[in-house]
Parts: structure tokens; C-alpha cells; sequence
């Protein structure tokens, strides 16, 4: 087992470079980057100002040549790609085009914020999810597995940002007893410590609610039916048949078996933990990873999504590490050789 894991990590060197290559690659080819938002920038300016040009182009060769080779564009591909890489692995991600702030400040300032909403997100829907798989599979076709399954569909059906925008225009508009959005409130620092964690709390309410909300349906169902193919199985059947308790059965047998479709993909869940969900925190106005990494890509401001990318993918390739950790967990008839 211990050769597989080291054979796993190993494999991230090329998958990573083939993750990050490719997504570079794009943004040398997709048009709108910054040197043409630089030169609609400067056209603007000139119309603004009523400057007249005999020429079309708001800025000069010279001056277009300058920015391409201060932005790394004046090089071949391969050549630029490898003093990217060069720079992240001496933990340079670059500057910003748009801002002109380094990108790992912009990157770290943003994470304390998506890890708090995707964490307490990750714990709160495996804490519902497993235990109303369990209900649902003991109770199949009763009133309450029906009412459950009505509530879960719904929730699966309407989008996670829709549902914060209902909550926050009943809840915070019309009732106003929640904040509208945002992290914390303008007067977060002259509250106590018992009012900013209460501050804190209020404001994640909403958020979390609408996170938890789209993401929970597919594994309450899915720990559903697997219980219930378990529970329908031989060995869990010549348990009950020898006299073991229905209740043992279920938490000590059957309930193992059903961890392992879980467990397979909690590892990926790292990376949506860091990375949120931009339209949330749109929604919210939270300024974290999921909202930086949306207005980057708008913004063209490559830098940004390309830091972006080498934090997500790197925790996504461990993350699947993790999974195949936990299905060794849980399940001890698996042996990675």
C-alpha cells in the first residue's frame, strides 16, 4: 500500500503540469487579454477626453511591444510556460494585471474566507447527509422517507445561489433579521469577542444554508441506496437470522459498506472547500476564492486564474489521495498494489 500512495504523488508532477499547461496555453490564444484591455482602456480615455489621433490605434507599436514583453508574451509558449513554473516553485505566482497586486497577497487574503463557508458547508452536509440516508433507508416508503424525499428533491432542483437569494430577501429584506450579505460588519472590530463570533454567525446563516442546500440531495440519496443494498444482502441477513440485534446490524455492518461511495469522493471535496462557489458569494457580496476566481476570468487578469488554478488543482490531486485513504478507511478488504 505504502508503494501505491508513493506512486500517486508521484503522478501529480505530470498531472499537474498538463493541468497547468493546458489552461496556460488557453490564455495565450483567447482574445480580450491585457494588452488588448490595455489599448480599448487607452481608446477609451482618448475618446473620453477628446483627444484627437490621426491614427486608429491608441497606442504605438513601440508601446504595444513593451507590453508584451513586460506581460511575457513576446516569448514562444514553451519558453514562457517553464519561467512560469519556474517562478511557483520558488512561490512567485506574479502580479495582477488588472490591480498590480501580488497574486498570492489577493489569493491569501481570500482563503480564511472560502475555508470558513466551505468548511462548516463539508461538515454540516455529511452530518445531515448520513444520518437521514440511515433514516430514509429504515423507514423506505413511510410518511417520513416520502416528506424527506419531497424536501431533498425540491432543494436538489432550485440552484444553491437562488435559494440564498429567496433566504436573503425574506430573512435580511423583509424581516431584517439577518445581514444582507458580506462577511463580517463594518463595525466588526470595536465588538467584543462573544459579538463577532455572534457577528460571524449571522452573517455565515444565509450563506452556508444556500451552500448546503444544492449539494446534499445526491449523497443522502446515494447513502440511501446503498444501505438499503446492503441491508438486502446475505451477510447482513445471516447476521439478524443468528440473533445480532437489527440496530448492530445496520451500524456495525451494513453502515461500513455504505461509507465507501462517500468516502471515494470526500477527498475532491478539499479543493471546493478552498475554491466556494462564485455565484454565492456573489449573491452574498463575500469577497473569497470562488468571486475572485469569476472576476479574474472576466477580467482577463491571467495571473490571478492561473494562481488560482495551481492552489486548486494541487488540492484536488491530493484530495483524490485522501479519498483513496478513506476507502482504505472504511473499507479493509481494499488493498492498493
Amino acid at each position: 500500500m505504502v508503494s501505491y500512495f508513493i506512486r500517486r504523488f508521484l503522478l501529480i508532477i505530470p498531472t499537474f503540469i498538463g493541468i497547468t499547461l493546458m489552461v496556460f496555453t488557453i490564455t495565450r490564444f483567447v482574445p480580450g487579454g491585457p494588452i488588448e484591455r490595455m489599448i480599448s482602456e487607452a481608446g477609451n480615455m482618448q475618446n473620453s477626453g477628446n483627444i484627437q489621433s490621426e491614427q486608429d490605434q491608441p497606442l504605438s507599436e513601440e508601446q504595444i511591444e513593451e507590453l508584451k514583453k513586460y506581460y511575457g508574451f513576446d516569448k514562444p509558449l514553451i519558453t514562457s510556460y517553464f519561467i512560469w513554473i519556474k517562478k511557483v516553485l520558488s512561490g512567485d505566482l506574479g502580479i495582477s494585471t488588472r490591480y498590480y497586486d501580488p497574486v498570492w497577497d489577493m489569493i491569501k487574503n481570500r482563503i480564511p474566507i472560502s475555508l470558513f463557508f466551505g468548511s462548516i458547508a463539508l461538515v454540516l452536509t455529511y452530518g445531515i447527509c448520513i444520518p437521514l440516508g440511515v433514516l430514509k433507508a429504515i423507514k423506505h416508503k413511510t410518511l417520513v422517507d416520502n416528506i424527506t424525499s419531497i424536501i431533498i428533491f425540491t432543494g436538489y432542483a432550485i440552484p444553491g445561489w437562488v435559494v440564498g437569494g429567496v433566504l436573503m430577501q425574506y430573512f435580511a429584506s423583509h424581516l431584517d433579521i439577518l445581514p444582507l450579505g458580506g462577511f463580517v460588519s463594518d463595525n466588526f472590530e470595536e465588538l467584543s469577542l462573544s459579538g463577532q463570533i455572534f457577528d460571524l454567525i449571522k452573517h455565515a446563516v444565509l450563506p452556508v444554508t444556500a451552500y448546503v442546500a444544492g449539494s446534499f440531495a445526491v449523497m443522502t440519496v446515494l447513502m440511501k441506496n446503498t444501505l438499503m443494498d446492503n441491508l438486502a444482502s446475505d451477510y447482513v441477513k445471516t447476521a439478524i437470522a443468528k440473533g445480532l440485534p437489527f440496530k448492530t446490524a445496520v451500524l456495525k455492518h451494513a453502515m461500513r459498506n455504505s461509507l465507501i461511495p462517500l468516502a471515494t469522493g470526500f477527498g475532491s471535496n478539499i479543493s471546493i472547500i478552498l475554491s466556494g462557489s462564485f455565484l454565492i458569494e456573489k449573491v452574498f457580496n463575500i469577497d473569497g476564492m470562488g468571486l475572485l476566481g469569476y472576476e479574474s476570468v472576466l477580467l482577463r487578469d491571467y495571473p490571478v486564474v492561473m494562481g488560482i488554478l495551481v492552489i486548486s488543482s494541487i488540492l484536488f490531486l491530493i484530495g483524490n489521495i485522501l479519498s483513496d485513504i478513506c476507502v482504505a478507511f472504511v473499507d479493509p478488504r481494499v488493498q492498493f498494489e
